[in-house]
């Protein structure tokens, strides 16, 4: 039978119906221990921190959808970042991303940084400067893209190739992204990583994370990890993502349109400064986003020419489709600051140096109508 394509996947990799009552879609196995014939004699499943029959079915799930050997499932995205970082040892160099998710920038200056990881963040859109920051020290160079919140690009397979050269671990984060949309092994990265919280559940209904890879050496030790510190999550969070990667494209194909209309409604309006969108021909990373990705994504932010944080927030405030919450990627259109929200624990000086200006607006465009949501921000804008 030849390989499934991805839609197909989607629906049922990792899953069959339950050979016991034929349940369809695989059990909420709600137990926290397992019987053993004798000490060690066990059908695979001995305690529910180290495996659960339902996370096993989501893990080979998503390794499936990105086309990994092995899937590695945890309690939230951080959980899988900090999962990684944990395989490190003081005196390690950490290259990032500049325009990252701040919870990553967190992790790696706040909690890890006093016991002696090294991180650094710098741009990535040019190959040539990223490997002139790799160090003796390097052990891992962290990417994202499209990154949060300012939707740069980062050429995978380049910095890849790169960082092989000098034998440094390559992790992307391809939340923003997806599985459907990109998929950063077949382009020479090491590591995907996910929070499943945002596309892949895709309902604003649970929070989970994710790490996918062909490598057995990273496996054994992200599940040493995972089993050691007990950020796994439980078997109803692994229900409910596998319900929503069934769908998941169906949904993205929506939120890429949906987008597209948004970013370009946004360009032409009067009150706004600049849009980052990678589906725009003039966007810097259009042509890489073009050849790495199938779609541009549902993500859009934009910066008001009025640079105030009162400017942005009166208009966040003002819509009524879209909603002022953290996170991103479920079915309903979202709203985020960065400066005070999802990024306010980079220092000031650091945000603006990247960009990510005081008046920045990170919408997460939804499956709604359309007409909808352009009414909505024409009407928060008027304000």
């Amino acid at each position: 039978m030849p390989t499934p394509r991805f839609a197909t996947l989607a629906v049922h990799a990792g899953q069959a119906p339950d050979p016991q009552t034929g349940a369809v879609m695989p059990p909420i196995y709600q137990t926290s221990t397992y019987a053993q014939r004798a000490p060690g004699e066990h059908q695979g499943y001995a305690y529910a921190r180290v495996s659960n029959p339902t996370r096993t079915a989501l893990e080979q799930n998503l390794a499936a959808l990105e086309g990994a050997k092995h899937g590695i499932a945890f309690s939230s995205g951080v959980a899988a970042t900090d999962a990684v970082i944990k395989c490190l040892k003081p005196g390690d160099h950490v290259l990032a991303s500049n325009d990252l998710y701040g919870g990553t920038y967190r992790l790696l200056r706040q909690v890890f940084g006093p016991f002696g990881i090294d991180s650094e963040f710098i741009p990535m859109d040019d190959p040539d400067f990223v490997a002139s920051r790799f160090r003796d020290t390097t052990r891992i160079l962290w990417i994202e893209t499209p990154t949060n919140p300012l939707l740069n690009i980062v050429d995978i397979a380049a910095l890849a190739a790169a960082a092989k050269a000098h034998g440094i671990t390559v992790v992307v984060d391809n939340t923003f992204a997806t599985p459907y949309l990109q998929r950063p092994l077949a382009l020479g990265a090491d590591l995907a990583l996910h929070s499943t919280t945002k596309y892949l559940g895709g309902h604003s209904d649970v929070i989970g994370g994710a790490i996918c890879t062909n490598d057995d050496a990273w496996t054994e030790r992200l599940r040493f990890i995972a089993k050691s510190t007990g950020a796994v999550p439980g078997p109803m969070d692994c229900f409910l993502t596998l319900r929503g990667t069934k769908t998941l494209h169906l949904r993205m194909d929506r939120h890429c349109t949906n987008a597209g209309r948004v970013a370009g409604y946004l360009a032409s309006h009067p009150k706004v400064a600049r849009v980052y969108w990678p589906g725009f021909p003039d966007h810097p990373g259009h042509a890489v986003a073009a050849r790495q990705m199938s779609g541009f994504g549902g993500m859009v932010s934009f910066v008001l020419k009025d640079e105030s944080i009162e400017a942005a927030v009166r208009v966040m405030t003002g819509t009524r489709v879209f909603t002022l919450a953290e996170s991103l990627g479920g079915v309903e259109s979202l709203t985020n600051h960065p400066a005070t929200m999802t990024h306010a624990s980079i220092p000031r000086e650091e945000r603006l140096a990247a960009g990510l200006h005081d008046s920045l607006i990170r919408l997460s465009v939804g499956v709604e109508d359309a007409e909808d949501l352009l009414e909505d921000l024409e009407r928060a804008l008027a304000r």
